[in-house]
């Protein structure tokens, strides 16, 4: 299956994302590893991508596209793939339109994780990291600490990171608003899209979306 799983920050796709793929035996294309991968191994797209990041601007579209078109044609993904933070807007969506018909394919699915606004602001905003230790991660209402901002692992203090600020995740959901969610009704009109209430439990999620992209 060739998917592309769309969602607010905070609506989970990167979990969804890992246990949909393993589930379904395709490659999880997250645009953050396809970043990563790239500039490690200093790639002609990846050395473009830090000259624009080391500058604190946006990497251009044709960047992005170049990186996913090069890691769907890798051999494990001619059968499926999920992605995930790309087609992040209209520009995006389009090139990978043109580049599946280009090679005889198709998406089969486009699933929207949906979460409402204050939710999002919530699982955000909540979050408190160790400065010890970022792996160490707490959420004041769903994982809080033993001790208010004290990490129960090594002590070390706990902390919000400035992107958790809730006017920072309130500026990020209206990048998306205004960017990333109007590929929603470019794929509607193409009849892929499924609306996936994305509260609960992560088991539940993964549920629902599996029951989705099997027509149940």
């Amino acid at each position: 299956m060739r998917i592309v799983l769309v969602g607010p920050p905070g609506a989970g796709k990167g979990t969804q994302a890992s246990f949909l793929a393993e589930n379904l035996s395709i490659p999880h294309i997250s645009t953050g590893d396809l970043f990563r991968a790239n500039i490690n191994q200093g790639t002609p797209l990846g050395r473009q991508a830090q000259e624009y990041m080391r500058a604190g601007q946006l990497v251009p579209d044709e960047v992005t596209i170049g990186m996913a078109q090069s890691r769907m044609a890798e051999p494990d993904a001619a059968d499926g793939f999920l992605l995930d933070g790309f087609p992040r807007n209209i520009a995006q969506a389009e090139a990978l339109d043109a580049y599946l018909v280009e090679g005889g394919r198709q998406l089969d699915a486009v699933l929207d994780l949906e979460v409402p606004e204050d939710e999002v602001v919530k699982r955000i905003a909540g979050r408190r990291i160790c400065r010890n230790d970022s792996s160490h991660v707490f959420h004041v209402a769903y994982t809080p600490p033993e001790r208010e901002g004290v990490c129960d692992v090594c002590g070390g203090e706990l902390f919000q990171r400035d992107d958790d600020r809730e006017e920072t995740v309130r500026k990020r959901l209206a990048v998306y608003h205004s960017e990333t969610e109007p590929i929603i009704d470019h794929y509607k009109r193409q009849g892929l899209v499924t609306t996936i209430s994305a509260l609960g439990e992560v088991s539940e999620v993964t549920r629902r979306a599996m029951r989705a992209l099997s027509g149940d």
